[in-house]
């Protein structure tokens, strides 16, 4: 096994690398301040054609696979951009995957082009206040008349609802006591965000505030019949075919970002003196960097072991979750790593690895907690009895 890169793939990350040269950590901290949606970033990726980058060629995508599609992640959050870069074109990137593996060819032709030359934008419609991950129990309500479906209901930590046109939603179809399973009643679209039918309120948050999470409060959302994704009662398990690659992509970016925060910490280990030598002469400073570099590289192999397995079409959850549950603990460790390394100094704005701090929270916790990914491996990989 070698997840040793090809020349094309490499070409990919040094692209990347060029391009996010000009957002800078001086323009993500700027961000962070304003909160202004980093919208010219995100028209930087699609105008060079990174935006389809695993969409088919025939709509305007590249015809690549989530391997590229991890390249570029890891180098966007590995710039500095961090997960805030990352989760403000990562819908654009991969979201609609479900359009692209079970929409009909009409529906490719008319949803797919939009987004990949972000003429469109779109948010992901999923969790609800009393669910969490229980996505099988959503509430959110469906009803079909005639040639529309009628929407009732609310969803939360909606990210980019406040500059989206479109949503990609799934919303209950049958209720939970006319399916054999909960999961048989829940139905995906990918339809138009009518704002005079969904009221938008922005959360306020730790970190990543430039990328906005929303409440979504739907209140007669009309769906034409042609805006539904595949059969109605399948949408649960269209967006399980999604959930690996997922993990894959946070994994990775998770490393990326953990990646600069080790660089911040090890150039200022470096440089600062104190008591006349280099704080980076101490095995106090340098062991915990040290560890934090071993780690983070044995989260990456096993996020591209992943991807390179869900590319050749075989099974890849196993490893996909241990990438998610290792790129989360390590980009956690290495972020704090980087503030203590920095002192009183890592607690300011100006040395960034407080926001890189802050910014590697979200994905440890979401969309799946280190304690279910450790259930997946007990269950699927160990044969325990599940324990939930």
């Amino acid at each position: 096994m070698s997840i040793d890169f090809t020349p094309e793939q490499i070409q990919i990350r040094d692209a990347v690398e060029r391009l996010c040269a000009d957002f800078g950590d001086e323009y993500w901290l700027a961000r962070d301040n304003d909160k202004q949606f980093p919208e010219d970033f995100c028209q930087a990726i699609a105008d060079a054609g990174f935006m389809g980058i695993a969409m088919p060629e025939e709509y305007g995508g590249s015809g690549l696979g989530i391997t590229e599609a991890a390249i570029l992640v890891q180098e966007i959050s590995r710039s500095g951009a961090g997960n805030g870069g990352v989760s403000s074109v990562s819908l654009g990137i991969f979201g609609l995957n479900p359009v692209v593996r079970y929409g009909t060819d009409e529906q490719k032709a008319r949803m797919l082009p939009p987004i990949i030359s972000r003429e469109k934008r779109a948010c992901f419609g999923v969790t609800e206040p009393n669910t969490g991950l229980d996505t099988t129990r959503l509430r959110t309500k469906a009803v079909r008349k005639g040639d529309r479906y009628i929407v009732h209901g609310q969803k939360t930590w909606t990210t980019t609802a406040q500059v989206a046109d479109k949503i990609l939603l799934i919303a209950r179809t049958k209720d939970i006591g006319e399916t054999e399973r909960p999961m048989d009643g829940l139905t995906l679209f990918y339809t138009d965000l009518d704002r005079s039918k969904c009221e938008i309120r922005r959360i306020p948050k730790m970190g990543r505030e430039h990328v906005d999470s929303n409440q979504v409060f739907i209140d007669g959302l009309e769906i034409p019949v042609e805006d539904r994704i595949g059969e109605e009662g399948k949408g649960f398990r269209y967006l399980l075919h999604g959930i690996n690659p997922e993990r894959i992509l946070i994994a990775a970016g998770l490393v990326g970002l953990g990646r600069v925060a080790l660089q911040k910490a090890t150039d200022y280990a470096r440089e600062r003196n104190v008591f006349g030598r280099p704080i980076g002469m101490n095995q106090g400073i340098q062991h915990p960097l040290a560890i934090n570099w071993a780690e983070l590289e044995a989260a990456n192999l096993m996020a591209f072991r992943a991807a390179q397995l869900y590319d050749r079409g075989e099974d890849a959850g196993h490893m996909a979750n241990a990438a998610k549950y290792l790129a989360g603990e390590a980009a956690f460790k290495a972020c704090t790593t980087a503030v203590t390394t920095h002192g009183g100094m890592g607690y300011a704005k100006e040395y960034h690895v407080e926001r890189y701090f802050r910014e590697c929270i979200i994905h440890r916790l979401a969309p799946i907690t280190p304690h279910l990914a450790l259930c997946y491996i007990a269950e699927r990989v160990l044969g325990l009895p599940k324990s939930y």
